[in-house]
């Protein structure tokens, strides 16, 4: 095992994965420590819903109509579509029921706006899936790529439970069916402006079609919201104003609002207003959407100037939502006056506040706003706003990235332009929260800046945002980003940018698990540097490869590698990579079982990185070897150093470090004869883990732990610990780590339930270890070869 990637000294602790649904308990007691495996009775309760609707119509027609017994429910799943013209509530509606009848659904509710309709790219089912199994506590880098298998999982996560899925503004059925529940219990609400009629016909989904408000529940709703504010107002109007807007609730809502505005304004004067606002409304009167845009003018034509503009250049914004300092960004403006006139936005109903300094348009009046801005905005204006908001986007992600990852490499970045401010983040919470918030509209970003070729910012921006996204194990899109860098570095025959962009690419696939794609592109970026002379990029591709190797447990070409790289750094004169590349070597050479020679390759790295003051070098080259004295039969010596090691983990409070070594700090106690201090490790470390979403490094310490239950003279604990292992890494495909714990689950089965239950864990361990060629697979093959013969070998650990 090896430490961080990015300085080459080992793999991030999220470059692995592991499983979301098994469940171990092992109850007993060692040392005060519990070992508890989270299952289904603890798994996440998501509670998604969006807040309820201010000033809810009656349509208790509809809402009885979406009724449903406990008994339809409990026998089959349950799908009901609501379709309707655009803005004629149906969100409104689904979010009100489904906020009536959430407490039938006590494992919890999920919600994701699908966005079939808006300008920009919808939401497809595989990032809806994403995101719902996150909810549902999978880790990242479990999600499978493959689009079926997330709809698989996301139906085995659900099965047996009870849940409320509202999908809203869905396009077509392609975009729903993957997010269908398989077994009874759940209940499924889909609104659309289309009939999704494969939805019914296939699937026996109920649709419901709502219509316009009839003319008494819409002078009602005008009622409820201006009665404070206008008690004078006479039904009569109000019905006359409610058909003037179609009888939309969007439009209504918008009118409301504007008479809200104009208190000492009779209702019927601004009824003229609205009336002269557009010379065709004879016409309008058949049409719902040309009544809603005449609304939309009516109320945009009262703003005031500076919430006019900022109303038509949000339409140049390529995000789904918003918030205060982007904005400010697009207008080039102060917050403050951003923040206020956003208020000033979503007072008139022209935008929606869905959260703390959080904005979005419903899509219609999206569409609205890029009308005014393609008509009252000249084209140099609409150039300077999306550059200045491109700028702005590519520092605040770089400064996220240092809040989040201190280690990242420095980039060097365009200044950004007088009129916008960065933003800064006080902490890690902080940085984290406003890329989660950001996420999807850095993506979009990206995507409109490679549709006008601006090849530069898309090229930076991915690969500033690479350093994130393999923090957070979010694969779909750090490729989306990649591939949009590698296409932007082509095009401005940038090579040293394509050679960055193809080791970003490389990096997602291996650490998603498609290593033989990541080795493609590894090795083209290779190619490239070595064409253009580019030595220190060289050096580091030639790392990433034998980083890749080795977690393919090829050791010897992963050496091979390693020792190219070395040779390039003593040219390089680099203490650097000198430091990481030794350190490399001595890894694979421990994987190789020649820790002999890895000793003094780790005393050289351990030397570098105390010179060069990095500490997560230094802590990882102690871990190096109190490994390979450990293996060399000095526990003693192995003590002294994890000790060291997790004593600068501690001290810089570093997670990630400590959870990692803290495994092999077990070890030592194991090789020691002490499996209880080793327990107390390894409780420890599996915490860490699962609080780092690392199921692969959680289900590593778990199977060492089964081998302490071992040694304290508890088997029968110990199975329960390999079998979640084993379940963990066949998931993830980690072949060489699954025939590992394999191999020590077989050894346990003979010891407690004999020979035939164990052979085959032990059948598949040996196949599994004869596809390597390696010194410790062979050892591996010929241990386990001997328990399947009846020997007495121990179980083997890592």
């Amino acid at each position: 095992m090896t430490g961080p990637d990015r300085h080459g000294w080992g793999e991030s602790h999220n470059d692995l994965s592991g499983s979301a649904e098994d469940v171990v308990q092992a109850r007993d007691v060692i040392g005060g420590v519990h070992f508890h495996r989270s299952g289904r009775p603890t798994a996440p309760m998501p509670r998604q819903l969006p807040a309820d609707v201010r000033g809810f119509v009656n349509r208790s027609a509809d809402l009885e109509l979406l009724t449903l017994t406990s008994a339809e429910v409990a026998d089959r799943v349950v799908v009901w579509v609501v379709v309707g013209t655009a803005g004629v509530g149906k969100t409104s509606l689904a979010v009100r029921w489904a906020h009536q009848v959430a407490g039938d659904f006590p494992d919890g509710q999920l919600y994701v706006n699908l966005r079939g309709y808006d300008a920009g790219l919808p939401i497809g089912p595989d990032e809806a899936l994403d995101r719902f199994l996150r909810a549902l506590g999978v880790p990242g880098n479990l999600v499978p790529a493959d689009l079926d298998a997330r709809s698989a999982l996301f139906r085995s996560l659900l099965a047996g439970r009870r849940f409320l899925i509202l999908l809203d503004n869905a396009a077509s059925p392609a975009q729903v069916r993957p997010l269908l529940p398989g077994t009874a219990g759940c209940l499924v609400l889909v609104t659309s402006r289309d009939k999704l009629a494969g939805l019914v016909s296939r699937d026996g989904a109920r649709r419901l079609r709502l219509d316009i408000l009839p003319l008494d529940e819409a002078v009602s709703l005008l009622r409820d919201l201006v009665q404070e504010y206008r008690p004078q107002d006479n039904d009569e109007d109000l019905a006359q104003l409610a058909r003037l807007c179609a009888r939309l609730p969007l439009a209504l809502r918008i009118a409301a609002e504007r008479a809200i505005g104009k208190p000492q304004t009779s209702l019927r004067d601004m009824i003229t207003e609205l009336r002269d606002e557009s010379s065709l409304w004879d016409a309008l009167g058949s049409d719902d959407s040309d009544a809603v845009r005449t609304v939309f003018a009516w109320s945009y034509r009262a703003l005031s100037k500076g919430a006019s503009r900022l109303f038509r250049m949000l339409g140049l914004y390529p995000g789904d939502d918003f918030g205060p300092a982007a904005v400010a960004a697009l207008l080039g403006g102060p917050v403050s006056t951003v923040r206020r006139l956003l208020d000033d936005l979503a007072g008139a109903h022209l935008l929606e506040n869905t959260a703390p300094d959080r904005y979005e348009f419903h899509d219609l009046l999206r569409l609205y706003a890029q009308d005014q801005a393609r008509t009252e905005e000249p084209p140099e204006a609409a150039t300077a706003a999306l550059e200045r908001l491109a700028a702005w986007y590519l520092h605040a992600a770089w400064n996220a990235v240092r809040a989040l990852i201190p280690e990242a490499a420095t980039r060097e970045l365009p200044a950004l332009p007088q009129d916008v401010s960065a933003l800064a983040f006080a902490n890690h919470q902080d940085a984290l929260t406003w890329y989660e918030h950001e996420r999807r509209n850095l993506r979009s970003m990206i995507r409109v800046l490679g549709e006008q070729a601006r090849d530069e910012v898309v090229a930076l921006l991915a690969d500033v945002l690479r350093e994130i996204y393999a923090r957070y194990n979010h694969f779909d899109d750090w490729v989306t980003t990649g591939v949009a860098g590698l296409d932007a570095a082509r095009r401005s025959g940038n090579r040293r940018g394509e050679a960055d962009a193809l080791e970003s690419l490389g990096k997602a696939h291996t650490q998603q698990g498609n290593r033989t794609k990541g080795i493609e592109h590894q090795t083209l970026a290779l190619s490239i540097r070595q064409e253009i002379g580019d030595r220190r990029g060289e050096l580091a591709s030639t790392n990433a490869l034998g980083l890749a190797y080795l977690r393919n447990h090829e050791p010897d070409t992963a050496l091979r590698h390693f020792r190219r790289s070395r040779e390039i750094a003593d040219d390089l004169a680099d203490g650097y990579w000198t430091a990481v590349t030794s350190n490399n070597s001595a890894n694979a050479l421990i994987e190789l079982d020649r820790p002999e020679e890895a000793v003094p390759l780790l005393h050289a790295a351990l030397t570098g990185y105390r010179r060069l003051s990095i500490p997560g070098g230094e802590g990882d080259a102690l871990r190096g070897l109190s490994h390979a004295h450990r293996l060399l039969g000095v526990p003693d010596q192995a003590h002294r150093f994890i000790s060291d090691a997790l004593s600068i983990a501690r001290d810089r409070k570093n997670p990630a470090w400590e959870a990692f070594w803290s495994l092999e700090a077990g070890q030592v106690s194991l090789a020691l004869g002490d499996p209880e201090a080793a327990l107390v490790l390894y409780q420890r470390a599996a915490s860490l883990q699962r609080q780092l979403g690392d199921r692969i490094r959680e289900a590593a310490v778990l199977d060492a732990t089964g081998e302490a239950y071992r040694q304290s003279g508890r088997p029968a604990d110990a199975v329960a610990f390999h079998q979640y292992a084993v379940d963990v890494f066949r998931r993830s495909r980690e072949e060489w780590r699954m025939a590992v714990a394999l191999h020590n689950l077989g050894a346990i089965l003979i010891a407690t339930d004999g020979a035939e239950a164990a052979a085959s864990a032990l059948d598949e361990a040996a196949a599994l270890f004869a596809r390597f060629d390696d010194p410790a697979a062979h050892r591996h093959r010929a241990e386990v070869d001997a328990l399947r013969r009846g020997g007495a070998d121990d179980p083997a650990t890592f």
